[in-house]
């Protein structure tokens, strides 16, 4: 599965700055990695991993060919959401192309404007992030609101039996609409409104946009970076300061370690933010690695085998048998015996060490395990 995550937030809040910024990384990530061109409004961007430039490495010497084979990184889609304005809900600005863009994404990167520049107006008159959060909030819930009045009430009873073609689920169903229909009203998102599973699987055909994860993004100067001040009410937010991001596109590995140095970060803003927007949903990587590959595949937390084996190829999961299984840390240093260099690992040598484990269909992954499935005919 690719993460997708859609961008959005007021007018002139540095949204596009940060996009552009995800642009040029695309362009870097595309001329390293294999991958196919996407729309101009999605930037494809690899989810930072260290450890496959380690298994390729490994794969080179156990396998003695010539180049490293090719790394295949998990990926993250950024949707440049464009367009909010206030009454989007009701057409205003782009609308309705607006909403539907944010119904297809994972979750939500709400950016919100921090940073102060007399050149740079905004939308409101002055910067007031609590405010323009609320903006874009109500929008999307006065959207909601939408969607659930257009929903029908099923027949009513008669003799303690449903009537027509109603079912004892469709009663359960409107129930949770009503119970949404007044927390959107007091002012609640829908995931604040539902905490129970059940009843939001119940609505989850309705695609409502307060159901999705919101990650907020704090576009602060660089200044403002080491703020621990900075805060938007009581909800967690990430600080990152657009113009940087852009900046640190367009330079070499080497030179983007020195300027986050000088910035006291260890890791850029966008790597941050995939970071914490897999943390957010619950997703993992799990680590295949061969001749033909070393690649990341993305999964969510819970996952069984045959289900990531699928991931892979949708047959996989059919035709599963077993999968061998072994830590990260195990396979590029078999036992820990060998000196923490390159070239001591791989697959020999960690089955060797009694280290590779055979998993069945009720196996659950886990991040960063390297894997090989056993798939018949």
């Amino acid at each position: 599965m690719n993460l997708r995550v859609g961008i959005v937030g007021l007018a002139n809040v540095g949204k596009s700055t940060l996009f552009n910024a995800l642009l040029k990384k695309q362009v870097a990530f595309a001329a390293n990695y294999p991958f196919a061109t996407i729309e101009p409004n999605i930037g494809v961007v690899p989810v930072p991993d260290v450890r496959l430039a380690q298994l390729a490495e490994i794969t080179k010497q156990e396998e003695k060919m010539d180049t490293l084979p090719p790394i295949v990184p998990a990926v993250v889609e950024f949707v440049d959401i464009a367009g909010l304005v206030k009454g989007a809900s009701e057409g205003q600005g782009l609308g309705n192309k607006f909403l539907s863009h944010i119904r297809e994404v994972n979750i939500i990167c709400h950016v919100v404007r921090f940073f102060t520049d007399s050149n740079i107006v905004h939308v409101a008159g002055d910067v007031n992030p609590e405010r323009d959060r609320e903006i874009v909030e109500t929008e999307l819930m006065l959207a909601d609101l939408q969607t659930l009045t257009k929903q029908v009430e099923p027949f009513g009873f008669a003799q303690g039996k449903p009537q027509g073609k109603s079912t004892k689920e469709d009663f359960e169903r409107w129930d949770v609409i009503l119970k949404l229909k007044t927390g959107l009203d007091a002012g609640k998102l829908a995931r604040d409104v539902l905490t129970d599973p059940e009843e939001r699987l119940l609505v989850r055909d309705l695609q409502l946009l307060t159901m999705k994860p919101i990650l907020y993004v704090a576009n602060a100067s660089e200044s403002q970076l080491s703020d621990t001040a900075l805060q938007l009410g009581t909800v967690p937010i990430l600080p990152i300061c657009a113009e940087t991001e852009a900046q640190l596109a367009g330079l070499s590995e080497d030179e983007q370690k020195e300027y986050l140095k000088s910035l006291g970060l260890d890791a850029s803003g966008l790597d941050r933010l995939i970071q914490r927007a897999y943390e957010m949903l619950g997703l993992l990587s799990f680590l295949t690695t061969g001749v033909i590959e070393s690649r990341a595949w993305t999964v969510e937390n819970g996952t069984k085998a045959p289900q990531a084996a699928g991931v892979i190829h949708t047959d996989f999961e059919k035709k599963f048998i077993k999968a061998d299984v072994i830590s990260f840390e195990d396979f590029i240093n078999p036992g820990g015996l060998a000196p923490r260099s390159l070239g001591v690992g791989g697959w020999k040598a960690a089955r060797e060490k009694g280290l590779v484990r055979s998993e069945g269909k009720e196996y659950v992954m886990k991040d960063g395990e390297v894997v090989e499935f056993k798939i018949g005919a």
